[in-house]
């Protein structure tokens, strides 16, 4: 007998393009399956879900080493440190993203707020940035520290993006 997964905990933690969407559509995926999710931005995953930078992730160049070239050949990491790299990196991944019918991070916390998901900021990480539940988009539920993250997954796998 498998046992079923009926709660998912995702701890976002990177803040750039690459590192959100792992925990975004990981989070809508569970909901769309019918499993309770929760997501827990901390560190420069707050990004995702603060207000005036949610809309502006991009893509690392510098020292990301799966980092592809059009065409799938291998970006050597000096590359990444060339102005406007970054820009066109996260232009190129928005635009396959699209193409996909992926949304925008706004969007898509949108939808995973409204199919029922939970979205908390990390407390701690808030703190160390100065930051504010005024700061942050209007779907994000609570502030939480650890303890409480903790408490609120008590059955929940906890996936670490």
């Amino acid at each position: 007998m498998t046992d079923e997964i009926t709660k998912v905990s995702i701890v976002v933690s990177k803040g750039s393009l690459d590192g959100v969407y792992p925990g975004l559509i990981m989070g809508n995926g569970a909901l769309m399956e019918g499993i309770d999710a929760m997501l827990f931005f901390t560190f420069f995953g707050l990004d995702a879900i603060v207000d005036k930078r949610m809309d502006k992730l991009s893509v690392a160049t510098v020292g990301n080493s799966a980092m592809r070239m059009p065409g799938g050949m291998k970006m050597p990491t000096l590359l990444g440190m060339i102005p406007g790299m970054s820009a066109f990196a996260t232009h190129m991944m928005k635009k396959e993203m699209e193409a996909l019918d992926i949304p925008p991070v706004r969007e898509f916390i949108e939808m995973i707020s409204d199919a029922g998901g939970k979205i908390y900021a990390c407390k701690a990480a808030m703190d160390m940035f100065h930051l504010t539940k005024d700061d942050l988009c209007p779907q994000v539920d609570e502030v939480l520290t650890v303890g409480e993250f903790y408490e609120k997954s008590a059955g929940a796998q906890i996936i670490f993006t």
